[in-house]
């Protein structure tokens, strides 16, 4: 006889493959011990540079019962990004997570989908929805789900679909079946290590933040440090080198997600059409995007920044 664990579980897990997600892992809601010191380790060392929220709410990052009341459960799912087609070579680059509508839309209304199918089959759950919206640590949740490990560069990476994949979690106050984490398949590789632009990646499995060229183009919110010139590949928004080097990557397949698909104009844009880029052109081909986080003015302090790097 099928338990209730069971029956829950694989409702959610039904529904997740319905909605088009990559992958879908369960873990018991709890204080990751193991995370606890590394978290607190990278702050003090200052590796999050100015990112001040990272320092809030440090003890509901490692234990979501503290951000959901009764939370007994974490879902973790994975939403493939990765494109059909890349910008041409002549331009300045994107991170391909951003040439779509923003993400945090597009999965959130996904996962307000599974709950309110949970609650027509099972009645009143209590639960919260995740997308990279609060803190959560949404790698280590992941991790533990078994979705995959956390390899040198930081990132969530998984045999069958390398990296390129947003992370969301629902949490839930009802006990599931729970996965169990998968090992570690980086070996000796150290491609992203030799590949990084700004040598952010430290050592394996770390990375410091304030060194990374997607902290500089999104997240800085002043000039770009003169020492950096020279160093930034041109990357305007984000930075997929330590992705596009993996090996695991070679599993990418494109993602069948029309809203991630980019406005028309933007793969065949050149370098020279990105400097001359007006307020309404920017509007126009990122009315949804995440591009809009960095506002008009600091795509383009990025590309100006580019620019004198290249001249």
């Amino acid at each position: 006889m099928i338990n209730a664990r069971e029956k829950h579980t694989s409702i959610i897990k039904a529904e997740a493959k319905r909605l088009g997600f990559l992958s879908c892992g369960i873990s018991k809601a709890g204080f990751l011990e193991e995370e606890a010191p590394r978290l607190e380790k990278w702050l003090s060392n200052n590796m999050h540079g100015k990112m001040q929220y990272m320092e809030n709410h440090f003890d509901k990052r490692l234990d979501p019962t503290k951000l959901v009341e009764g939370a007994k459960s974490v879902v973790s799912l994975l939403y493939n990004y990765y494109p059909e087609k890349i910008q041409n070579n002549t331009s300045y680059k994107l991170s391909k997570y951003a040439y779509g509508q923003d993400y945090h839309f597009v999965i959130k209304d996904k996962l307000k989908q599974i709950m309110h199918t949970l609650q027509q089959e099972i009645g009143e759950v209590g639960g919260r929805i995740f997308v990279d919206s609060a803190p959560v640590l949404d790698k280590a949740w992941a991790k533990k789900s078994g979705l995959g490990w956390v390899g040198k560069n930081s990132n969530l990476l998984s045999k069958k679909a390398g990296s390129f994949f947003f992370i969301a979690e629902l949490i839930l106050d009802i006990p599931l079946e729970y996965d169990t984490p998968v090992t570690d398949h980086c070996g000796t590789c150290t491609a992203c290590i030799d590949a990084c632009p700004t040598q952010a990646i430290v050592e394996p499995y770390v990375v410091d933040g304030s060194k990374c060229i997607s902290y500089f183009t999104i997240e800085l919110k002043d000039e770009i440090p003169h020492s950096e010139r020279g160093k930034f590949d041109d990357w305007m928004f984000g930075c997929d080198v330590c992705q596009d080097v993996c090996p695991w990557n070679r599993f990418s397949k494109p993602h069948s997600e029309p809203l991630f698909n980019p406005h028309p104009d933007l793969l065949n844009m050149t370098k020279s059409d990105w400097e001359e880029l007006t307020q309404e052109a920017f509007g126009k081909i990122f009315k949804k995007s995440a591009v809009k986080r960095t506002k008009f003015s600091g795509l383009t302090r990025n590309i100006n920044f580019l620019k004198q790097e290249n001249s």
